[in-house]
């Protein structure tokens, strides 16, 4: 599997492990021309941005440490203007979800660790 195949899956493990945290889906890779978002959930009072990052391991360093200042510049100006297009009135959040599969999309149980209010 390619990186961007290994990104999407864990978009969707990431998405079905929300859902079933009683989350509701938004939108899935909001792109503007800042950037994109890969998911966007309402959890009760917030409206999610969340970033995902999926990896084999984290032997090398953990995933969300590739979530950096400049990735979350990026983040929050997309985020901008989603909210500036649509009218919600939740509370903005933004999370990271890491997901670890090392045999990749056969991983019959990926780990997830789910960072809310990230940054």
């Amino acid at each position: 599997m390619d990186t961007r195949q290994r990104g999407k899956w864990g978009e969707k493990q990431a998405l079905n492990y929300l859902l079933g945290k009683n989350y509701s889906a938004v939108t899935e890779g909001y792109r503007s021309r800042f950037g994109e978002i890969d998911l966007i959930v309402k959890d009760k009072d917030y409206l999610v941005f969340v970033e995902v990052k999926t990896r084999k391991n984290a032997n090398f360093a953990q995933a969300r440490e590739y979530v950096g200042k400049a990735k979350q510049r990026k983040i929050i100006a997309t985020a901008s203007l989603w909210l500036a297009l649509h009218k919600v009135h939740l509370q903005p959040r933004f999370d990271v979800i890491e997901i670890y599969a090392p045999d990749g999309e056969n991983t019959k149980s990926p780990e997830i660790i789910h960072i809310e209010n990230a940054f």
